[in-house]
């Protein structure tokens, strides 16, 4: 059976991943993508590890029934609690993120590297054997409540809540900023404006659209021909789903389709 023309399944506990979608769908625009946003359950971030593995069984069974070929965790929290889980069980690749801390090491000269994350990400197993690897001169910025202002659309109170985290630091001695979680990608331009010009910015969501495209191939399900499209969903409001298409076409993305 011809898979090629099956969606691929992305979702994050709320908009975030869709930051996400953007790099994959600027990658690969002929594939056909659902995404569900869990905003219901979110944020992942604060819950508990057993707790987030049960909200991502429900989503990824949800996805499952819409005959996806590939799975992609579009969320940093969610990779580290239940990829690995989420390999063994299915049958389909999965996909997940990580905080680019690697790229920031490598953009490092002698300062330190500031990772903004949500608790449960920074005190994950996945993140501590990151930290081991790519580590030197980085410090865990647990960000609690950032991601529900993106969520909010609370740029205002974000900017204030960020002012408040870097001036916690000598911006000057810092080489760069990771940013852990897909909420915080939307914050990039506001971020960019208040550190010095001389400190990086690094995030997942290009990485995660590459890898997406090797596993496809790998498995031969890259589909070649046709238009694709995006369907959005999610088990918040219409409000959620209406920030979904907003930030879709700020990109400039506009074939999309919602699904109540």
């Amino acid at each position: 059976m011809n898979r090629r023309e099956d969606p691929v399944g992305v979702f994050d506990s709320g908009v975030g991943g869709i930051s996400a979608l953007i790099a994959m769908k600027r990658l690969l625009p002929n594939e056909t993508f659902i995404y569900y946003g869990d905003t219901r359950n979110a944020p992942y971030g604060t819950k508990d590890t057993d707790e987030v593995i049960r909200c991502v069984h429900d989503v990824v069974a949800r996805l499952m029934k819409e005959k996806i070929k590939a799975l992609v965790i579009a969320c940093n929290t969610a990779t580290g609690a239940a990829a690995a889980t989420l390999r063994k069980e299915l049958d389909i690749p999965v996909i997940g993120m990580e905080p680019a801390l690697k790229p920031a090491s490598e953009l490092r000269k002698d300062g330190s590297i500031l990772v903004l994350a949500t608790p449960l990400t920074l005190h994950q197993d996945k993140f501590e054997r990151l930290m081991e690897k790519y580590g030197e001169g980085a410090i865990r910025v647990p960000c609690t409540g950032l991601m529900e202002l993106v969520e909010q659309e609370d740029y205002e109170q974000a900017e204030a809540y960020l002012k408040q985290v870097f001036s916690s630091y000598d911006m000057n001695t810092v080489d760069a900023i990771v940013l852990g979680c897909t909420h915080y990608v939307f914050l990039k331009d506001m971020i960019r404006d208040m550190i010095p010009p001389s400190v990086a910015i690094t995030e997942g969501s290009d990485g995660t659209a590459r890898q997406l495209k090797r596993m496809l191939q790998r498995n031969n399900l890259i589909n070649e021909s046709g238009r694709g499209k995006i369907i959005l969903e999610t088990s918040g409001t219409e409000k959620d789903l209406r920030l979904m298409q907003k930030l879709l076409e700020k990109d400039n993305i506009l074939d999309f389709m919602v699904r109540i």
